[in-house]
Parts: C-alpha cells; structure tokens; sequence
C-alpha cells in the first residue's frame, strides 16, 4: 500500500463504524446545532420532471426548451426521464458500486488519498486533512473522460467494475452532450457552442455510500455546497438529496425510478452570466437504510479558463464574474473549509 503517513492513521470510514456497530456517532461527525439537518421542511419539491423524448418530437421540442429554461433559472435543477441511459446500465453500475463498498477495509484503502488532485482516490468526508466535520459517507471518485484513458486506474475489484461502471461513464458523457446542447440552446446561443471544449473536457464519477447513521439528525452525508462544474448527473437509489430553493429553505428531492438528477454547476452559472444558477445541495442520512449515489460532474479542461459568454453581456448586464478553471477550485478545496464559504462567492464582481 502506499505509504500516507498520520492520515491513513487517523481514518476510519464511515463504512467501518456502521459494521462496528456503533450506538452513537464520533464527536467529529457532530455538527453544530445551526447547521444540522432539520426535518421540518416547509414544503416537498415540485422540481419539475422533464421527458426527453419529447425533444424527438418537432412538435413538442419549444415547449421543453422553454421548461428547462425555467428550471435552470428557478433553482438549477431539474429530473429528466426517458433520457436514453438504458435501466439495466444504471442497476449494473450501482451493483458494483454496492460490491466495492462491501469490499474488506484493507482492499479499498489501497486506494485512500487525502490529496484532491488525485484523479482516482477513495475517502470520507469531502477533505478529510481540512473539514472541522466530517461526512457520514464513504466515496471513490475518478476521473473518467475519456474512458480509455483512465480505466485502467480505477478499482480491479470487484472483477466488473471497470466494465460496469464505464458503460455508465460513457453513457452519461453522450448525454451531457445532448442536454448541454439544448441548455445553450435556452440561453439563446448555438446548440454547438463550446463544442470542442466539452469534447476535450473531464468527467469525474463521485460514488457514494451513505452508511445507515445512529443518529442521522446530528450530521450529513454531504455538507451544503455547489458543484464546480458545468453539469451534474445524479443516480440514486433512494431519497436522501436536499437542494436550497430560493426562499433558502431546505428541500427534499423526491427519489423517481429510472429518473437522473440535473444539478447546474458554478461554470454554468458564470457562463451563464447569473441568468442560471448553481445550486446549492447536500445530502442527509438515515437511520435505517444505506443509500448509494452516482454523481458524473461534468466540466471543461482542467487549464481551461472560462467566464461568462461574451453574447450573454452587454450594458444592461456588465460582466459579472471573474475568469477561472478547474484548476484554481482544485487550490480552492485543497486550501479551506468548504463549509464556511463557496468557491463561487470569490469569482463574483460587484458592478456599481
């Protein structure tokens, strides 16, 4: 195993106390009180389910448009069905998702990594070297467009996985082709545009397992933020995604057979201009039952620099955000505490 020194000491996965057995949590999974998950919700969502297969109908294709316009501007959320991804690609993913947190410790720490720049690592929390709180979850992201050039670095246990899991990576990849296209589309620039760039941009697969929690109202699975990309896919196998709306209450997103989640990214929404928002989401545990995602965030090159469209400026709406890339987020969550202030708030300008 490589060698990582206090770090590899110092963890254990929030896999390992739920088959410990443990009654109460860690202190260092306990959240402050203000930030805890309050079950209380003011309302269930009414995120609107988009079907794509509309989008094959000339007839019908207008109207979708314009409900992904309204999604995009409302909350930067959305769930689509009929969306192409055949059911027994997404069952087989989640299987071996299931098989390779089901793994003996010592298999998966093989690939433990505190290190963010890693393009395949496996870990808790979100930076377990800088987060005052941990996260009740246990992941393995990797970097995975295009597929060829990184499958041969993810997990070779369970035997399937490579296989699996990478019919789903490509699968997403073609459609985030698809939506982005018409998402420009309802912004009002050309279906095409940044095509290249999407082409030669990255995908990273972040695959969870939110362990069953003792006491799931004193943490999180994931704690508040927004991704940093252009797109993000979500499958999942049960509720458990919470989205701020815009009145900043917390949300439930009801769990929709076969659907994917649609989350905007912060590229999005400085791309964008602000006209689109990223959304800010986290994700609660449960007493009883694991739950098990499959987040493919989708963005451009890593040195790619981008801001917003030139055809999305003008007088009336200045510029408002600086020019970035993935790179300069990488150094953001290396270096803070991504609960106390979003990458996307150091991007913003203040026009007069």
């Amino acid at each position: 195993m490589e060698e990582h020194g206090d770090s590899v000491a110092s963890f254990t996965s929030a896999m390992s106390l739920n088959q410990l057995g443990v009654s109460s949590i860690p202190q260092r999974y306990v959240l402050p009180p203000s930030q805890r998950p309050n079950h209380d919700h003011v309302s269930s969502s009414t995120l609107p389910i988009i079907d794509l297969s509309n989008l094959l109908h000339q007839s019908l294709v207008s109207k979708t448009i314009n409900q992904i316009r309204s999604a995009c501007k409302e909350n930067g959320v959305f769930q689509v069905i009929n969306h192409g991804i055949d059911q027994i690609v997404m069952d087989e993913a989640l299987q071996v998702a299931t098989e390779f947190f089901d793994l003996p410790n010592d298999e998966k720490m093989r690939l433990f990594s505190d290190d963010v720049h890693k393009p395949v690592r496996y870990g808790t929390s979100l930076n377990q070297a800088r987060d005052e709180v941990f996260c009740w979850r246990d992941f393995i992201k990797h970097y995975s467009h295009p597929v060829a050039d990184w499958i041969h670095m993810w997990p070779s246990n369970p035997p399937t996985y490579r296989e699996k899991m990478g019919k789903y990576a490509e699968a997403v990849q073609v459609l985030q082709h698809k939506l982005l296209g018409i998402i420009f589309e309802s912004l009002g620039l050309n279906r095409n545009y940044l095509h290249g760039e999407i082409n030669g941009g990255s995908q990273t697969l972040a695959v969870n397992c939110y362990p069953a929690c003792p006491e799931p109202g004193l943490t999180l699975g994931i704690h508040p933020h927004s991704d940093y990309g252009s797109i993000t896919f979500l499958l999942q196998t049960r509720s458990g995604l919470e989205i701020k709306d815009k009145n900043n209450n917390w949300v439930p997103v009801p769990f929709v057979e076969g659907a994917l989640v649609v989350q905007l990214g912060d590229q999005m929404e400085v791309l964008s201009n602000g006209q689109y928002k990223s959304i800010i989401h986290r994700a609660t545990v449960n007493g009883d039952e694991k739950r098990f995602s499959i987040a493919s965030l989708h963005s451009f090159a890593l040195e790619r620099k981008m801001g917003p469209a030139l055809e999305l400026v003008d007088d009336q709406h200045p510029k408002a955000y600086k020019e970035f890339c993935f790179r300069d987020f990488l150094d953001f969550i290396s270096n803070n505490d991504i609960t106390k202030g979003r990458f996307i708030d150091t991007l913003r300008i203040k026009n007069p």
